[in-house]
């Protein structure tokens, strides 16, 4: 794992998009096509308008997975994640194959294991991943689950993430929050060749600091497991940075 840290959330973004479009390029070159896992919420938004703006990239030889979804959700709901990607990024980039998770399909258990038939032994060249403010990855909460290696959970979501979606303004109140969603694996996510992690803004420095301060990993701080991944890229600004000890990270 390796932590830079840019000037504003702008520069972490665009840096981050460069990597992102280098990595899908060279796998589209060397074997024909590139399979990815998009993330979404608000440290996206900057990234993904960088990805999208890159005209080198051939879209349609790539298949796109996603990392999670809140369960019992309608895809018509200014929150569903599939809204955001559908409007965000499938719309202006076309990949060849995409793989949405239906949150309001009549059994999320099910979906779970539809989605784990479609990407079992599937290589994935770049997942793009965030750190929640609990520190989780996708929507993987403390204490993490860091042993099993099913490829997508359905999970409770703890209070603290519920009620982050609502500081976002994402939802009016925690009550409306859904309680559950199907998420993609920690170890799924670190099956990843390339793992690029976008933190932009204050509010996330002291999971940062709980996460990437120290050689701890530990489920309480889910995010923590990229440090045993030898190609994560954890971006963040100087918002994002300023609980770190200066040893831990490179100034971009």
């Amino acid at each position: 794992m390796k932590i830079r840290v840019f000037e504003n959330s702008a520069a972490l973004s665009r840096a981050a998009a460069r990597m992102a479009a280098a990595t899908i390029r060279e796998a589209i070159e060397k074997k024909g096509q590139a399979t990815f896992v998009a993330a979404t919420g608000a440290s996206q938004f900057e990234f993904l308008e960088f990805l999208t703006a890159d005209k080198e990239i051939d879209w349609s030889k790539t298949t796109m997975f996603h990392l999670d979804e809140y369960v019992g959700l309608p895809e018509t709901h200014k929150a569903s994640f599939r809204k955001y990607l559908r409007e965000r990024f499938i719309a202006k980039t076309h990949p060849g194959t995409v793989h949405l998770i239906n949150g309001d399909a009549p059994s999320a258990e099910a979906e779970a294991e539809r989605l784990n038939r479609l990407i079992s032994g599937r290589e994935i060249d770049i997942a793009f991943v965030g750190v929640g403010e609990n520190g989780h990855l996708a929507f993987n909460d403390p204490p993490a689950d860091f042993e099993t290696h099913t490829p997508f959970l359905v999970l409770d979501l703890d209070e603290r993430c519920r009620l982050q979606q609502v500081n976002e303004g994402w939802f009016d109140s925690i009550d409306l929050v859904p309680r559950k969603a199907i998420s993609m694996s920690v170890n799924e996510i670190l099956r990843a060749d390339t793992v690029v992690c976008c933190v932009p803004g204050e509010r996330k420095a002291e999971a940062v600091k709980n996460c990437f301060d120290s050689d701890l990993i530990s489920p309480q701080y889910p995010s923590s497991i990229l440090k045993k991944h030898k190609r994560a890229y954890i971006f963040l600004d100087k918002s994002s940075a300023f609980m770190l000890s200066p040893g831990r990270y490179s100034v971009a």
